[in-house]
């Protein structure tokens, strides 16, 4: 310790004594973009938790969709609730593993900054509206938004984050880019990154279902026929025989979380134990995932998709209001494109540098769900969403 408090330094010594020598280690990245001066008490990736939590895109998510439409329910979650849900988990397997808890949160709070309002249904309208233009995926406009579009400090665009959590935001892609100038691309990220990538799909299974039930969207008979559900049922009824709704179905939940955690933790223990990695890059060379799933729980999880996307996803109170909000914003996508000056100074500067169309798309998908709404009750003089009588403005 130095004058009663832990220098930079000091815990950069004590990852590299307690983490795994595959864990990446933050006085190990491979830095910023635009080069900056260390901290003098934080990490390279606690500093970059802090920049992303004190972004005005992180903000946003507040007020941005998850499944059911912002707004429609007080307990219902939002990108941002789902964000940090994903990083809690992401740090309890990081834990487990030995692994770097601040990397996996970082990335964990990063992986939906550039998600649409109105959730898929609002990106899925945006990937039309850019069809030709380039395109959109969630995941590529969070790298956007980290590296271009937040703009709080006047040395650089963007955030200017370190490789290592820009690298955990492109999922989905065949081969990331290389780890040193010259190098080869590779087909795996950091160990940190696959937890982020997988802690996202347990709260996004577990946590749909959740808010299923809750907007009784989802009842007893329909979830029985789901094999991730029954399993926990029963694990939560020997333990709590006299357990009732609306407690029953949260210990559910629970439970349905701790078999998934406890799965990936020791399914991924052993396939890192006969890999044998070295060096995060050792990891980054692997053929496949080493963060993963049993078998078993792989094709469970399957069927819980498929079981989500035909009870959830499609269900008409949820796909009525989507398609609605959907038109919405193609509305107001349309109405920037026939008059850009809408977008304010700071975003049309940006147009002949980046052409009209991303810089539509770039300030649309920023939109939160409230805003959006407002735009288009502006734009068409329309103020309700759905027959439920959804207000635009709050």
């Amino acid at each position: 310790m130095s004058d009663g408090w832990k220098t930079r330094e000091q815990m950069e010594a004590t990852e590299r004594t307690t983490l795994a020598p595959f864990a990446q280690k933050s006085g190990e990245s491979r830095g910023r973009k635009y080069p900056e001066q260390s901290h003098a008490y934080r990490t390279e990736f606690q500093r970059d938790r802090a920049r992303i939590i004190h972004s005005r895109a992180f903000r946003r998510l507040e007020y941005k969709t998850q499944v059911f439409l912002n707004g429609t329910g007080d307990h219902l979650r939002t990108r941002l609730t789902h964000s940090i849900e994903v990083a809690s988990i992401s740090r309890t397997i990081a834990r487990a593993l030995a692994l770097n808890e601040d990397l996996a949160e970082a990335i964990a709070l990063a992986h939906d900054l550039g998600h649409t309002p109105f959730g898929h249904s609002g990106e899925e309208i945006l990937a039309k509206c850019m069809r030709d233009h380039g395109g959109f995926e969630h995941n590529r406009q969070s790298l956007r938004v980290v590296e271009l579009l937040e703009n709080a400090y006047p040395e650089f665009p963007g955030l200017n984050l370190t490789f290592e959590v820009r690298e955990g935001l492109q999922k989905h892609q065949d081969f990331y880019e290389a780890t040193s100038p010259g190098g080869q691309k590779y087909k795996c990220p950091s160990l940190e990154a696959q937890i982020a990538n997988l802690a996202d799909e347990i709260t996004y299974y577990s946590h749909d279902l959740d808010d299923a039930v809750d907007f009784e969207i989802l009842n007893a008979e329909q979830l029985e026929q789901n094999a991730v559900w029954q399993l926990s049922e029963r694990n939560v009824v020997s333990r709590y025989p006299d357990a009732r709704e609306p407690e029953l179905h949260k210990l559910i939940i629970r439970d349905i979380i701790d078999v998934q955690v406890q799965d990936v933790v020791g399914t991924s223990a052993t396939s890192i134990s006969k890999a044998n990695p070295e060096s995060p890059d050792d990891v980054r060379r692997q053929e496949a995932p080493l963060i993963h799933y049993s078998k078993e729980l792989q094709e469970a999880n399957a069927a819980l998709r498929k079981f989500l996307y035909a009870n959830v996803y499609y269900h008409p109170r949820v796909a009525k209001v989507n398609q609605r909000a959907g038109e919405m914003l193609r509305k107001v996508f349309e109405s920037y494109l026939a008059d850009p000056r809408q977008l304010g100074e700071v975003a049309t500067r940006r147009i002949e540098q980046e052409g009209l169309h991303r810089t539509v798309c770039d300030y649309v998908a920023g939109m939160t769900d409230r805003y959006l709404m407002e735009e288009y009750a502006r734009i068409s003089g329309e103020r309700e969403v759905s027959g439920d009588k959804q207000r635009s403005s709050v």
